[in-house]
């Protein structure tokens, strides 16, 4: 009996409303902007901008953006998220659950699926964050939450957790083979737009102190910093593809889109750079966004409606976004080999 036999794989993502209606958006954004990885204030001033700052109005604007992207069967990146479970579980006999860190279905019961499954008790649980390159408001957050179900759980099952893959050279080439069709479109620029965060959180991630921020440079030279740097991680899955696909550096550059309160975030901005970009003379804008697996708010509304439309509104003809690996089969025969051998680095 081969180890994969005593092996359950967790996926884990960030999550969404049950609805597109302001309730379930308020319930959502509640629970996600009280965790203190994403607002890492202490408690009380958390409560005070969540509550009185933020839930009074964010609720009805949000709302009305998931009312533009929802599908008939529900949240999209749940109906991927799912998708993609399902298409894995074809192909590899592990039991496999999804869990969502914010919202349904929860980490908690994603996990007593799996403790609970008839059959041999399980040995191990790998724990895949879906989520390429490492930050404190995504895989930190997602184990702890994992650990904090296992401790509940008190089962002696032994959690293994996937590092973050962002240089691991079968993400890329899933990354790489879903950019290849959607590239053909004619383009002046591809822009690689990921989810920013704020620069605290690289400072309190870097071991130095003294690393992250500092220079120019720093995501270049070597450091300790760099195992949880996350404009690092994105720089060097830039790089990585960008080698793979053969694109010049002059036909591509990165941003950081997503900001949320006033902390200086990791720049340049996505909506700044679009509309420099259109009044410089690009006239057709491919945007890629992986710091997601799979489409959401972020990429359908806020890059695919939102930025084409302020793109079209500077100057530019047209603004298209490449969907995200998804259910891709490249990206679902990456995590069928990481199932397989319990981890990236597994012999």
């Amino acid at each position: 009996m081969g180890a994969d036999d005593h092996r359950g794989i967790l996926l884990v993502n960030l999550g969404s409303p049950d609805s597109p209606s302001v309730s379930d958006v308020r319930r959502y954004l509640h629970q996600f902007l009280m965790d203190p990885c994403v607002i890492d204030v202490p408690y009380l001033l958390r409560k005070f901008i969540v509550c009185a700052s933020i839930l009074p109005t964010r609720p009805r604007h949000t709302a009305a953006a998931y009312q533009s992207i929802w599908w008939d069967e529900g949240s999209p990146l749940v109906v991927i998220s799912q998708r993609v479970r399902d298409a894995l579980q074809s192909q590899v006999k592990m039991p496999i659950e999804l869990g969502m860190r914010y919202g349904n279905p929860s980490v908690a019961s994603a996990l007593h699926r799996l403790l609970e499954r008839g059959g041999e008790p399980l040995r191990e649980v790998l724990v895949i964050p879906l989520y390429p390159h490492y930050a404190q408001s995504t895989v930190r957050t997602a184990v702890d939450e994992v650990e904090k179900a296992h401790r509940r759980a008190n089962r002696s099952v032994r959690i293994t957790v996937l590092p973050p893959f962002y240089d691991d050279p079968l993400y890329i080439s899933a990354l790489a083979a879903s950019m290849q069709e959607p590239m053909r479109w004619e383009h002046d620029h591809l822009l690689f737009s990921y989810h920013g965060i704020p620069e605290k959180h690289l400072r309190k991630e870097d071991p130095t102190g003294k690393h992250c921020l500092a220079s120019s440079d720093c995501c270049d030279r070597d450091s300790p910093a760099l195992e949880h740097c996350y404009r690092a991680h994105c720089m060097r899955a830039t790089r990585a593809v960008a080698a793979r696909l053969e694109l010049a550096s002059e036909r591509y550059s990165v941003t950081f889109q997503s900001r949320l309160g006033r902390d200086p975030w990791l720049q340049p901005f996505t909506d700044h750079e679009i509309v420099r970009l259109a009044g410089a003379g690009t006239r057709r804008l491919l945007i890629v966004c992986p710091s997601f697996v799979s489409d959401c708010l972020e990429t359908l509304e806020e890059i695919g409606i939102r930025a084409r439309e302020d793109f079209i509104a500077a100057g530019g003809e047209d603004l298209r976004l490449i969907p995200c690996v998804n259910e891709h089969p490249s990206w679902i025969a990456a995590l069928k080999s990481w199932c397989e051998t319990g981890g990236r680095d597994a012999d």
